[in-house]
């Protein structure tokens, strides 16, 4: 009997000292995703006539108005990620060539993955990244659900070996159109800085939370430093 109200007693100090992680009505229960889902169905409504725009303005150059590119996304699951082309036909090739002759440039790529002076970039493409708009067919895979508004932004699948640490925050979110990330340091910090904010932003996921990353976004867009 004694031995046994000491494993009662054992047991009871483990599960104090181990809280319980609080069930999120936002997150568990769908709150989050009904938003997305009405929110991306009114906006693509709304800014149908702004996608149109710039869909035949990029379109002027003989290639396509749209870019799909592979992206890896909750639980690992591969989906195709689309964006208003902001680069020339031939970036990839163009890419290979610029970091194979420049190594300040090769370097730059290999920790950020992106360059300030890109030279794939068109003049119409400064316009629409220096702003984001480029991103606003993200909202159609807010819709589908590949996305949500707010969450780690999404990479590459040749990226993931770039992307280590505790993984675990990214994997159980939707990546975002914008996310902690991005408003805390745009494009002024390495790749592997990405998995302490998503691991942060995972662990504090909230409504009020979002909101505040969506505020703090719009700060961001108008400042107008993308690139």
């Amino acid at each position: 009997m004694k031995d046994l109200e000491i494993m009662e007693s054992h047991e009871a100090r483990r599960l104090h000292a181990t809280p319980l992680k609080p069930v999120s009505y936002y997150n568990d229960y769908g709150l989050k995703r009904m938003i997305d889902l009405l929110g991306s169905a009114v906006l693509l409504i709304i800014l149908s006539p702004v996608f149109l725009f710039f869909w035949l303005a990029i379109r002027r150059d003989g290639g396509p108005g749209l870019y799909s590119q592979q992206r890896v996304g909750r639980h690992g699951k591969i989906f195709t990620c689309w964006k208003l082309r902001s680069m020339c036909v031939n970036a990839e090739q163009r890419l290979a060539e610029h970091i194979a002759s420049d190594p300040v440039a090769a370097t730059e790529w290999a920790v950020s993955q992106k360059l300030k002076n890109d030279p794939r970039i068109t003049s119409i493409g400064r316009v629409i990244r220096k702003y984001s708009i480029d991103e606003l067919p993200q909202i159609w895979n807010v819709l589908r659900g590949d996305m949500s508004f707010v969450g780690p932004r999404p990479f590459m699948p040749c990226q993931q070996e770039l992307y280590s640490g505790d993984t675990d925050g990214y994997y159980a979110t939707r990546p975002g159109i914008t996310g902690l990330w991005q408003v805390s340091c745009r494009n002024d910090a390495s790749f592997a800085t990405r998995v302490v904010y998503d691991s942060r932003y995972a662990a504090d996921l909230s409504l009020m939370n979002d909101i505040r990353i969506c505020l703090a976004t719009v700060r961001v867009v108008l400042r107008g430093t993308g690139h």
